[in-house]
């Protein structure tokens, strides 16, 4: 489907005769000069069925076109041979303005997935206000269709954190989606660049996370009043100063990945928060490289991959 377009209605020949209410809706009709004349003249001439003033009207609506030109000059010359439509005033064809740090991947009437850069808020908290994130984009997007249509936030990537996500476009499927958010999500894939050389092939960490007033979250192995969260990896590469893990979560929760690499001593790349104490790359070394989820209105499974970024395999070059 086309999105970000303003639709144009056609205008054929011989459309439907012009209406007897003065003009008030939108007449469709064509008629072709046969010797030279003024606009609003030949108007005259041939619209009997209308007020001076309604035609007049007509004409300053920008309802009258010569060729594919949308007139309003009641002296425009016309001369033999060209043709005089009436319809409603074509809307301006216009390119969707490009969106800034946003990849809409998949769009359909319930649901929008994107591929979002790092260092691109997902949506305004009350610490962080900028008015440039992915919902607001997406929000402009969805009403140039409708300037009643919303988008519903369904979950969230850190600022920092690039990848998949999803948002919904009603509050109904946002619901739904949350609701059965275990069942629905059958695999999300992120890709982390860790400082350090990982020794096992693979893993799992399991913790309790719990977040202070200083938006810091914390692990510990025991319930510390926070939420249970459990991370599953796989190591793809390595060399002495970083690894390159395939990491599915099976909780998602704040900050999860960031904390758990945290707790086996290898930080995400430039995670300053968490840890890291090098800067290799000029951003966070994680992405969300997958998402699977099973649709909430066609209950189709739909899967969403994007390519690991260039600039975490910066470190393994030699």
């Amino acid at each position: 489907m086309a999105k970000g377009q303003t639709s144009t209605k056609a205008y054929k020949q011989g459309g439907k005769p012009l209406p007897k209410n003065g003009g008030n809706s939108a007449p469709s009709k064509q008629f072709t000069v046969q010797e030279p004349a003024e606009l609003l003249a030949f108007l005259l001439k041939h619209i009997t069925n209308l007020s001076r003033n309604s035609v007049k009207s007509i004409l300053a609506r920008g309802q009258v076109f010569v060729g594919e030109e949308s007139v309003t000059a009641y002296n425009y010359p016309l001369k033999p041979g060209q043709t005089v439509s009436i319809g409603e005033k074509k809307a301006p064809v216009t390119e969707a303005p490009k969106m800034n740090g946003v990849t809409i991947m998949y769009e359909d009437d319930d649901v929008i997935v994107i591929e979002k850069a790092s260092g691109l808020l997902s949506i305004a908290t009350e610490k962080e206000t900028e008015q440039l994130t992915a919902y607001r984009q997406l929000m402009d997007h969805v009403r140039r269709d409708n300037p009643q249509n919303r988008i519903f936030v369904v979950h969230r990537l850190d600022r920092d954190t690039s990848g998949v996500m999803m948002f919904a476009k009603s509050q109904e499927m946002k619901e739904k989606l949350q609701d059965t958010w275990n069942e629905s999500v059958q695999e999300r894939t992120y890709i982390a660049l860790v400082e350090g050389q990982v020794k096992r092939k693979e893993g799992t960490i399991s913790s309790w996370l719990k977040e202070t007033k200083t938006l810091m979250v914390y692990s510990s192995p025991t319930p510390n009043g926070g939420q249970h969260a459990v991370t599953h990896y796989k190591l793809l590469k390595a060399n002495k100063n970083y690894s390159l893990l395939e990491v599915n979560l099976e909780t998602g929760r704040k900050n999860q990945i960031r904390v758990h690499m945290q707790d086996i001593g290898h930080p995400i790349v430039n995670d300053k928060k968490y840890g890291a104490k090098g800067k290799s790359i000029a951003r966070l070394g994680l992405h969300a490289r997958v998402l699977a989820f099973v649709h909430p209105r066609t209950e189709k499974l739909m899967r969403f991959e994007t390519s690991i970024p260039k600039m975490f395999m910066g470190p393994f070059r030699e």
